[in-house]
């Protein structure tokens, strides 16, 4: 199988066994995204599969001997899973950083309103939105309420059939003269964005009875919502798309393709000489910011404490560990669509279906905020992707002047380490419900287990 093939699409250059074998992982991939829908869920499962696999909390171990199974959990919202290798800790690691956090509407601290007899959750959109994408759909509630007692009520309205679900409106087109005008980005604002909540009651104010059913049913009272994190996504588990079911379409595909991949990886992956390591990080899509975030300390912590495991406290032992290691930026990019060309320069776009994207550099104008990987780390990649026969491609984020964006990668670079974007090039990106090829998602999972399986 020719791997960098800019004629023939992966499915092509696959075998009927392979096939089979995409198909066998699109449906294990769609089970992780249905049940995965917000960070907390993704952190959970990501946790129930690492420990059946024999992973062990890092606070279990008092040393660590070649093969061991280790996990850190970072306020249940971030994870790092690590395979300890042969060799000292300090000969660098094999990492694959991918993000769990996705775009969305989150509830902001007293979002209960009402206008004109009709209740109404106040939100503040989380990442890059198009905001007029999320009217007129079904919409889920998910998160976490702590009551004034400190009791935890995980909450999950519209993620079931049978769930009443929200929803924002739009103005009809009969009356849109005026909306219709409006650039895009103004024709639905950020505080627009209010689902409706309820309408009965027995009084002349809605709101009262919107609280009473939230008493009865959740025990919550109003003030318990400013200690909450509820988020509201797209009530629309994953579904196939296409007579050939060759996609997925799914809310939060951005990064979760990628992170399932880097997941099925490591779990999948033969130990070797190098400690491989995987990391399930929150907060990237508003700049890793956070104690949940990359730019937190809670990786580095992990490292030291492995680092410690095997007697090395010294900081020096920290820094050189970081300048040996190597890294994939598991994150994904734009395809090519061919309904907006014009955003794209063709030839060196990610194609839909073609294998996992390499882009050297992310950024804006000017290749601005990005680690731009260098051409010896480049080279290594490329020969463990066409040793293993994984299909890939070359990628960038639209044509130079149109806009750009960023990944995890320049933060590990700073650590040291070297770095290259690595991920599934995918269409509709930041919508509420993204498309993804089976082919794609899968070839992610070949490039990570290889990378993680390489020297």
């Amino acid at each position: 199988m020719k791997t960098f093939d800019k004629e023939h699409s992966a499915w092509q250059r696959f075998s009927t066994e392979q096939r089979q074998e995409v198909e066998n992982y699109a449906t294990n991939y769609r089970a992780f995204l249905d049940t995965a829908r917000t960070e907390r869920l993704a952190n959970k499962e990501i946790l129930r599969q690492a420990t059946k696999a024999g992973f062990r909390s890092i606070q279990e171990y008092t040393s660590l001997q070649p093969g061991d199974k280790v996990f850190w959990d970072q306020k249940g919202k971030a994870v790092v899973l690590a395979i300890i290798g042969k060799q000292p800790l300090e000969a660098g690691l094999k990492i694959v950083g991918s993000h769990i956090d996705c775009p969305r509407l989150d509830l902001k601290g007293m979002p209960l309103v009402e206008k004109d007899n009709i209740a109404y959750f106040k939100t503040h959109y989380y990442g890059g939105i198009l905001k007029y994408q999320w009217v007129c759909m079904p919409l889920a509630l998910l998160g976490v309420v702590y009551t004034a007692s400190g009791k935890r009520i995980d909450v999950s309205i519209g993620d079931e059939p049978q769930d009443p679900v929200l929803y924002i409106t739009d103005l009809l087109p009969h009356l849109g003269k005026d909306q219709i005008t409006k650039p895009l980005g103004e024709a639905i604002t950020g505080e627009m964005l209010m689902p409706i909540i309820g309408i009965h009651s027995d009084e002349d104010t809605v709101k009262p009875a919107i609280l009473q059913l939230l008493k009865e049913k959740y025990n919550i009272e109003e003030e318990d919502f400013t200690t909450a994190e509820l988020e509201i996504v797209p009530a629309q588990k994953s579904r196939d798309v296409g007579l050939d079911r060759s996609m997925i379409m799914s809310h939060g595909q951005d990064d979760r393709v990628c992170s399932y991949a880097n997941l099925a990886a490591i779990l999948h992956a033969h130990s070797t000489e190098k400690t491989q390591v995987a990391l399930f990080a929150d907060k990237e899509e508003i700049g890793s910011m956070g104690n949940t975030g990359v730019q937190a300390s809670y990786f580095l912590d992990f490292i030291s404490e492995l680092l410690a495991l095997q007697g090395h406290k010294e900081e020096l032992y920290l820094r050189r560990l970081l300048r040996q290691s190597e890294v994939l930026s598991a994150d994904v990019c734009a395809a090519l669509d061919p309904n907006f060309e014009s955003a794209f320069e063709k030839n060196n776009a990610g194609r839909f279906g073609y294998g996992i994207a390499l882009c050297k550099y992310t950024g804006s104008r000017g290749k601005a905020g990005s680690s731009d990987a260098n051409a010896e780390f480049l080279i290594k990649i490329r020969n463990i992707f066409n040793e293993n026969n994984v299909p890939w491609q070359i990628s960038e984020l639209g044509k130079v002047d149109q806009g750009g964006g960023g990944t995890i990668a320049y933060i590990m670079a700073n650590w040291g380490c070297d770095v290259v974007d690595c991920g599934v090039a995918m269409l509709s990106m930041h919508a509420p419900l993204e498309l993804v090829a089976k082919v794609d998602a899968y070839c992610a999972y070949l490039a990570y287990k290889a990378f993680f399986e390489s020297l």
